[in-house]
């Protein structure tokens, strides 16, 4: 049996045993808990250095793309700065033209003012010098029947009447005369003021001469972006060439591919199509397909702005947005090498200013002059010759008729039947006529001038034959001899219908037979 000492140890010893393992189980906890406070602490370190890495680079990336994002707005802005200090700039010399224009009309005013005066005191003159005759011619009368009522003893009404037989005849003879030699003066008169008109309406418009290629250059940064372009066994040029119709020459040229086409309108749809797909980077036929789309709808947008910015410019009004439209499009079509637009922009001013010298009206002169080659760029094809093609959409969009027939007539396809007519066909050859106006390859041009002539040289009873109007006429002379006047007319249809199949030309061409018969004798 226990007694009370040995319990008191016995509960002494369990509770030291007992103090012995708190204080064991809190050291081990204690050095458990620092353990894990400092992994914790490291994995927290490491999070905040990983954290700070991941910062630095999205703040670098953020940099770039702002960097890129100013020079990009940098670009785009200054090219806008120059394209509107070089409008600036046109405007600027056009301002300078039109007041040096202005300048000589008021000159020419003044001078015209001067001659006025000067004519209506010649006027004065002689209709003060016509009276002082009227009345010694009276008194002369008076003389005579007086005279002659006491020579022959006539009456007054007898006498009178012999008189006035008298006096009928010599002013028929005088009026005769007279009329010869005013028809004389005017037909010189009107031929130097013809020419007076024509040479001050050549001098007082300014012209401006663009000369268009079939091919257009687009620019590279380097000769890599040339395979992008080519693209796997050349799946993405014959993807760029399907979809704008024109050819894509990528050769040893540095910097540089080519594009080539007769149309100007295909050549820049495929030169801003390739300028955006080498800006975008992405290049295969799905992404051509669909860049060419947007930019032919821009293009598209383009020409209804130019028509109407022409239109504005020009001063004319009330014209049918389908005119409109196809005014834009004449900024991509040229004639032997001329500008369309440009060209129809010229002769418009030339009849502005011959119609005002003459006295005509001059809205309606440039209306025409604007709208005369409108034929040109009638989107469907057609066998008219574009000026019977040009009148006939003129008349669809309701133009007034005078402006319809100087369309239809500026190449004598029909007769003219208004003033204005003739003035549009001489501005028309003036702007043409220009010197640097229209190119043509000189070799190409000359043989189709030989292959012309020869073409009609091969028929029967054909002498000689002249390609006149660079080759817009064909002059042939036959043998009176052996060709009769039905023979010749069948001989210039034959002629046209063999160069129709045989020959390739702009436009059309007047094949004019002269047949002139002569009749020789000697006298011996």
């Amino acid at each position: 049996m226990l007694t009370s000492s040995s319990i008191f140890i016995i509960l002494l010893s369990d509770i030291i045993a007992v103090g012995v393992g708190i204080f064991a189980g809190k050291y081990i906890f204690k050095k458990s808990f620092d353990q894990k406070e400092k992994e914790a602490q490291d994995r927290a370190a490491e999070i905040i250095r990983n954290a700070e890495s991941a910062g630095e680079n999205i703040k670098k990336d953020r940099i770039l793309e702002a960097k890129e994002k100013y020079l990009r707005l940098k670009t785009e802005f200054e090219e806008d700065a120059n394209k509107k200090r070089t409008l600036l700039q046109s405007n600027e010399q056009k301002l300078k033209q039109r007041e040096q224009s202005l300048n000589q009309t008021v000159e020419q005013n003044k001078r015209r003012e001067n001659e006025l005066e000067t004519l209506k005191n010649n006027l004065t003159q002689q209709l003060d010098v016509a009276t002082k005759r009227r009345e010694e011619a009276e008194k002369s009368l008076q003389q005579q029947v007086a005279q002659l009522e006491k020579i022959a003893n006539l009456t007054a009404d007898q006498a009178r009447e012999q008189l006035v037989d008298a006096l009928k005849a010599e002013a028929d003879t005088r009026a005769g005369s007279y009329v010869k030699s005013a028809m004389e003066e005017a037909r010189l008169t009107a031929t130097k003021e013809a020419k007076k008109i024509v040479i001050e309406t050549i001098q007082r418009t300014a012209a401006e001469h663009a000369i268009e290629n079939c091919v257009s250059v687009f620019n590279i940064e380097n000769d890599d972006i040339k395979g992008k372009i080519i693209g796997r066994e050349g799946r993405n040029i014959r993807a760029l060439e399907a979809a704008t119709g024109v050819e894509i020459i990528v050769d040893d040229t540095p910097e540089a591919i080519v594009i080539s086409g007769f149309d100007p309108v295909r050549r820049e749809i495929a030169r801003l199509s390739l300028h955006r797909l080498v800006q975008d980077g992405r290049i295969h036929p799905a992404r051509i397909e669909e860049v060419v789309a947007k930019t032919r709808k821009n293009i598209d947008d383009e020409i209804v702005e130019i028509g109407e910015r022409t239109v504005i410019d020009m001063g004319i009004h009330g014209l049918h947005p389908e005119l409109v439209k196809m005014i834009g499009r004449m900024r991509f079509r040229s004639s032997y090498g001329q500008n369309l637009l440009q060209h129809s922009r010229e002769v418009a001013k030339l009849c502005a200013t011959m119609a005002s010298e003459l006295g005509l009206n001059t809205k309606l002169a440039k209306r025409a002059g604007l709208l005369h080659d409108i034929g040109k760029v009638w989107p469907e094809e057609s066998d008219l010759p574009h000026a019977i093609l040009g009148m006939e959409l003129a008349k669809k969009y309701k133009e007034n008729p005078e402006v319809c027939n100087a369309i239809g007539a500026h190449h004598d396809e029909i007769e003219m039947t208004s003033i204005l007519s003739p003035i549009i066909q001489v501005c028309d050859a003036i702007s043409g006529s220009r010197p640097g106006a229209r190119r043509e390859m000189m070799e190409s041009y000359i043989q189709r001038l030989r292959d012309l002539e020869n073409m009609a040289l091969s028929f029967d009873g054909v002498e000689k034959c002249y390609a006149i109007q660079a080759g817009r006429e064909l002059r042939v002379i036959i043998d009176a001899d052996n060709v009769s006047d039905e023979k010749a007319g069948m001989l210039s249809f034959d002629i046209s219908q063999k160069i129709e199949k045989e020959m390739q030309y702009p436009g059309q061409i007047k094949i004019t037979v002269i047949r002139e018969m002569r009749s020789v004798a000697y006298a011996r």
